[in-house]
């Protein structure tokens, strides 16, 4: 297929609003979480600024991870622009075995060799239960693409985690899945890329505008 003559999918790639356990820097990984008050105002904020910007530049999909945590932040998207919320379980975080539910600190101090290779972004290491982060790229690549195929020359919202949103900014800037990573990828920001078939491009990253103290008021205007 000749790339140039297939119109770009325009994506909305956004990471879900705060959680306790963001806070308390705990696995979250498959488990359901709820967002906490500040995830609900995010979410909220997230929903008007992409409301107003839907209004000059339609919106015409928001897919959603089935996790609680995206699924609330979707649906306050969905109830700004007024369409349903599509979920994927293929959009879920990575999975994390029995990391889940501990924090970084105890598991750093109850299985530091386990540890070590987490931090040091091992391709093929995978807590017990879990996926492997070459496993976790293949997956949202796969989930990613397939959505985004479907939407051919439109504008669609993916709700979905930090984690997935590595993956996606990785494959949009050509980067290795073990490459140390030094780019925000912060609650409730605005996200945005293009796609081609098999190619994700860069456009914007880590707009946090609508999250500033009058926003708000600002996206109702």
């Amino acid at each position: 297929m000749n790339n140039n003559k297939f119109p770009a999918t325009r994506l909305y790639a956004l990471r879900h609003g705060e959680t306790e356990w963001n806070v308390e820097t705990r696995i979250q990984g498959n488990l359901n979480i709820c967002l906490n008050d500040k995830g609900h105002e995010q979410a909220a904020r997230l929903g008007a600024a992409l409301a107003k910007r839907h209004r000059h530049d339609p919106i015409t999909a928001i897919y959603s991870s089935d996790l609680w945590r995206a699924y609330d932040t979707a649906l306050a998207i969905s109830k700004a622009i007024g369409f349903p919320v599509i979920t994927d379980e293929g959009l879920r975080e990575r999975g994390f075995g029995f990391f889940e539910g501990m924090s970084y600190a105890e598991i750093e101090a109850k299985h530091p060799e386990m540890s070590a290779r987490w931090r040091a972004r091992d391709p093929h290491f995978s807590p017990e239960g879990g996926e492997s982060l070459t496993q976790f790229r293949d997956r949202i690549l796969t989930a990613s693409q397939a959505i985004t195929a479907r939407h051919a020359g439109e504008q669609i919202a993916i709700v979905a985690h930090g984690g997935v949103l590595d993956v996606l900014y990785r494959a949009a800037n050509g980067l290795e899945i073990q490459a140390k990573r030094d780019w925000n990828l912060g609650n409730a920001v605005i996200n945005r890329l293009s796609w081609v078939p098999t190619t994700f491009s860069m456009v914007s990253w880590n707009d946090t505008s609508h999250l500033e103290e009058d926003a708000l008021n600002e996206a109702h205007a």
